[in-house]
């Protein structure tokens, strides 16, 4: 079903709302009644909630459900937020602030309906195992064959754009996202960050944040999975805190170490404290043997990816760190999504 449901009985607030939802391109159903909202409250979409019938649908105590807004015209009074927790709303949506996102939400229910994209977390096991040139490969080879977007997840690091020479180029920064309320739609921001052809970059500006808000992390991956085939998080290591909150929001978590006996016992730290899940082990270089690394780290799927030279002048060119799709790099990003292949095409 795509048709939205519109609770409210206030006239001046329902022009507002069937303006937007023409602008998308969607007819919504409206319900002036809070009694006859629930005869849809468990099948549409998306549910918007004036503020004028909310005490009047608290009363009857709907299921709660996702996707639920309470929708004020103005500044919101105080109380507002109280009547919305209670009513199961993830939200207040101020009109006519957020008349933008608004209209993405209703576009995107018209949207061709696609499989929610794979979510590849990226972290690197040791200091200097090279998991941010690692990421950015894999985003590379994934954009060969669909949309991708490569999430920096590191405010510590140098900064994903710098890799593939798109630190000049205009485009959403993470610093723009922390500032925004409501849901993100995955149109906006497909089209607002930067792009090397079906790869997105979401990463920091020159003023980036300690830590990132949860709330900018959790819709930004949403809408990422929504609006693109594959979405590449580089993870930080430093903040631990980060770390864990993106690990629960990815379907692989890949971690990246050389085969040293020093990198080995780390990455086999940090597999231990990071929560559970799928996991890939991407060693580089030669030394330790990978059946020892996977015995070590208690992760079955290891990859084994030579050292390729050239990656730190192609990186300074601004080429981005694949030079060609038959490199150490690239084999070893194909093997790892090779790893969820089935998952994709289903």
């Amino acid at each position: 079903m795509t048709t939205p449901l519109l609770v409210t009985a206030d006239e001046t607030l329902l022009e507002e709302l069937l303006r937007l939802a023409a602008a998308a391109g969607v007819t919504p159903e409206v319900a002036a009644d809070a009694g006859v909202a629930l005869r849809s409250w468990g099948t549409a979409p998306i549910v918007l909630v004036g503020l004028d019938l909310a005490p009047a649908l608290l009363r009857l105590s709907p299921p709660r459900r996702p996707e639920v807004h309470v929708v004020v015209g103005g500044p919101p009074p105080d109380d507002v937020f109280r009547t919305a927790v209670r009513v199961g709303a993830q939200d207040v949506v101020e009109l006519p602030r957020s008349e933008a996102w608004l209209v993405e939400a209703f576009a995107e229910l018209v949207e061709p309906s696609r499989a929610r994209g794979l979510t590849l977390g990226v972290v690197g096991g040791c200091g200097g195992a090279g998991a941010s040139v690692f990421a950015t490969a894999l985003a590379q080879v994934a954009s060969g064959s669909g949309p991708t977007l490569l999430v920096d997840a590191d405010a510590h690091g140098a900064g994903l754009d710098r890799l593939l020479g798109l630190e000049g180029d205009d485009g959403l920064r993470w610093e723009a996202l922390e500032q925004t309320t409501g849901r993100l739609g995955a149109r906006s921001l497909r089209d607002a960050v930067p792009r090397l052809g079906a790869m997105g970059v979401l990463t920091f500006g020159a003023t980036r944040s300690a830590a990132l808000p949860p709330f900018a992390v959790r819709e930004a991956l949403a809408a990422g999975r929504r609006g693109h085939d594959t979405v590449v998080v580089d993870l930080p290591r430093c903040t631990p805190a980060v770390t864990d909150e993106l690990v629960g929001h990815c379907d692989r978590l890949v971690v990246v170490t050389t085969a040293t006996v020093p990198a080995v016992a780390a990455t086999a730290r940090l597999t231990g404290r990071l929560p559970g899940g799928v996991r890939t082990l991407v060693v580089r270089g030669r030394g330790v043997d990978p059946r020892d690394v996977s015995r070590a780290t208690g992760v079955r799927d290891v990859v084994v990816m030579a050292v390729q030279r050239g990656v730190d002048e192609a990186i300074d060119l601004g080429l981005g760190p694949l030079r060609g799709r038959r490199g150490a790099l690239a084999r070893a990003a194909a093997e790892v999504l090779a790893l969820d292949a089935d998952r994709v095409a289903a």
